[in-house]
């Protein structure tokens, strides 16, 4: 099995967005270590919790720190950009560390109404052009913009001898489908909602047709894990990502609460629910139990890689989680 890591550069209660920043190239360089697989950075914007607004500056700075582990967006949130900037900027990044670009591409808006204008100068786009753009964007990487197209004759630079591979995220049947069409690979985000996971992997595999780059589909899923030397240990730590999840959804701080804070938090009995409802998003205990439930989705969603999301508070034990969960592979 291979393990990888899904980074949001979360920022925990009482440091600031410079620390987690720099507690992401620790990561990557503790992770890689560890021979997991991949590292890829999330996009997020207007968020007060959530350092990683820019993939792809980021991504140039933890390959540059780091020697062998593939790095990536998870992902660039295509809708609101140009596909031909993209192509450039993921070329770019292909030419300083060749064969070790990943780019990954969400169809997110990126934020409510007002962040998702701002970044497109104020200019309406609608997401249902999201696989054409991905034609777009596939065209531009590998040189294949057909005679009669708009754009024939537009070439990205740099010229690289390899491209970076292309995923799409998706949730659904319907991102399924954008990845299978256009010969991507598909990450499936178990880690925000599990519930149809099966029939978008299954989705993918049935519709998928090789083209330039990928001739067989590729999956991967994102999940939280959360380990420790014992369940209780485990069970203690994660408190504080139940309840950053639970005030996310809510639309409140998105920054990390300390474990002490969740710990003595007044959750009304809704609240509780949702949390237990939440945890079919994670993966909590001891690395036996992490690996047992990994072996178990792996066999669920037919896949050999699984992407992990630690959004705890406390920065060393989210090393010790990943360090936990490597040895058991």
């Amino acid at each position: 099995m291979k393990l990888s890591v899904l980074d949001q550069s979360p920022i925990s209660k009482g440091t600031t967005a410079e620390e987690a920043l720099r507690q992401t190239i620790q990561l990557a360089k503790h992770t890689e270590k560890l021979n997991f697989h991949r590292y890829w950075v999330a996009e997020h914007h207007s968020t007060n919790g959530l350092a990683s607004s820019s993939p792809e500056v980021l991504i140039s700075q933890i390959a540059q720190e780091t020697n062998r582990i593939r790095v990536g967006s998870g992902g660039v949130l295509l809708p609101q950009y140009s596909p031909f900037k993209v192509a450039e900027n993921f070329r770019m990044l292909e030419a300083f560390h060749p064969g070790r670009i990943d780019l990954g591409l969400g169809r997110s808006p990126g934020g409510g109404p007002k962040t998702r204008l701002a970044l497109t100068d104020g200019i309406e786009k609608p997401l249902s052009s999201f696989s054409r753009q991905v034609k777009e964007l596939r065209h531009f990487l590998y040189n294949s913009v057909p005679k009669g197209d708009r754009y024939f004759g537009v070439t990205v630079r740099p010229e690289t001898i390899h491209n970076p591979e292309m995923w799409i995220l998706g949730l659904s049947a319907r991102g399924a489908k954008h990845a299978a069409i256009n010969g991507t690979g598909f990450t499936f985000g178990h880690f925000i909602n599990p519930d149809q996971g099966q029939e978008a992997i299954t989705t993918y595999r049935e519709r998928f047709k090789p083209i330039a780059g990928l001739k067989q589909p590729q999956v991967n899923v994102c999940v939280f894990v959360v380990c420790a030397e014992t369940e209780e240990k485990a069970e203690e730590l994660a408190k504080s990502q139940d309840l950053w999840l639970l005030k996310v959804e809510k639309g409140l701080d998105t920054r990390v609460p300390s474990t002490d804070e969740a710990v003595n938090y007044p959750y009304t009995e809704e609240e509780v629910k949702k949390i237990s409802h939440n945890r079919r998003r994670c993966i909590i205990g001891t690395p036996e139990q992490v690996q047992e439930q990994l072996v178990a989705l792996s066999k669920i969603y037919d896949t050999e890689e699984f992407l992990i999301i630690t959004n705890i508070f406390e920065f060393e034990e989210k090393k010790r989680s990943y360090e936990l969960v490597s040895k058991m592979f």
